[in-house]
């Protein structure tokens, strides 16, 4: 069950970041993470009181308040790397953040084998090819590049963070739940000081955008809470760094979107860094 749940990771977060990284286009980025994520609680509210998960409330909670700390500032950055761009590069890079959880794993007694190794090292040369360094056309943009990394390893974090919010399904609601309101008061405390600063909180074409594309920030929203709720249940399952490095996979999920829907094209050295940084990842889960 544990590759099971770790899948059905990757593919709810390929699928939240690809639809993330659209509509960051459109909307200002910390507008749609705080949008969704107040979608989200909504939602995650309702089954709590629906479950009678708040009978569980305990000190592990604190992991769950501080990955909603952390959370904000890592889909921040990243929905800003897509609509930097391209999905394609971008995606993947995120996927490096499997070191955080693969480093908890290795301190609870995970020991990598030769691939895993091998597996680290290609995804490291991945990173330098992915950004087409030094290399004639346009190479992608270095902050998009920064970005992508900070959050990856924000990312990973989380996934460290909301393994060890609860050992039990009912738990895991409140804990997701506790997790999405910290988010929404992190993200709207920085929308609130965006604004002071001039920043916008709507698009130019006012609320009627958001109201809009309300069914897609919903969509957003509870695909990023359904990931974070699959990978607590592989990461209690079975070996936390087999769970963290298949979760990873999702960039997969979201370069095939971009390419079915946006007809997304990379130049070769890119294609071939993005791919190696997921060969990489692959090599880990095999070893």
């Amino acid at each position: 069950m544990t590759a099971v749940f770790a899948l059905a990771t990757a593919f709810l977060w390929g699928l939240a970041d690809f639809g993330g990284g659209l509509l960051t286009r459109r909307v200002p980025a910390l507008t749609v993470v705080v949008v969704s994520q107040v979608l989200a609680v909504l939602v995650l509210g309702a089954v709590v009181l629906a479950t009678g998960a708040w009978t569980e409330a305990g000190p592990g909670l604190w992991y769950a308040v501080a990955a909603g700390v952390v959370g904000p500032a890592a889909m921040l950055a990243f929905y800003k790397a897509l609509a930097l761009g391209p999905m394609g590069v971008v995606s993947p890079l995120g996927s490096l953040g499997v070191v955080v959880p693969v480093t908890v794993g290795l301190v609870l007694g995970d020991r990598p084998g030769l691939f895993q190794v091998g597996g680290i090292v290609a995804a490291v040369v991945g990173i330098v090819l992915a950004g087409g360094p030094e290399l004639r056309g346009a190479p992608v943009q270095r902050q998009a590049v920064l970005l992508t990394l900070f959050a990856a390893f924000g990312f990973g974090a989380v996934m460290a963070l909301i393994a060890e919010a609860s050992t039990t399904v009912t738990g895991l609601f409140l804990a997701l739940f506790v997790q999405r309101v910290t988010n929404v008061a992190v993200g709207g405390g920085a929308l609130y000081l965006s604004v002071r600063r001039g920043g916008r909180a709507l698009p130019e074409e006012g609320f009627k955008v958001i109201r809009g594309a309300l069914p897609a920030l919903a969509f957003v929203g509870l695909a990023d809470v359904a990931a974070n709720g699959t990978y607590a249940l592989a990461a209690q399952r079975g070996p936390v760094l087999v769970a963290a490095v298949l979760a990873s996979l999702y960039p997969v999920v979201t370069a095939l979107a971009a390419f079915g829907v946006l007809r997304e094209r990379l130049r070769a050295v890119q294609a071939a860094g993005a791919g190696l940084a997921l060969v990489g990842t692959v090599l880990i889960a095999g070893g």
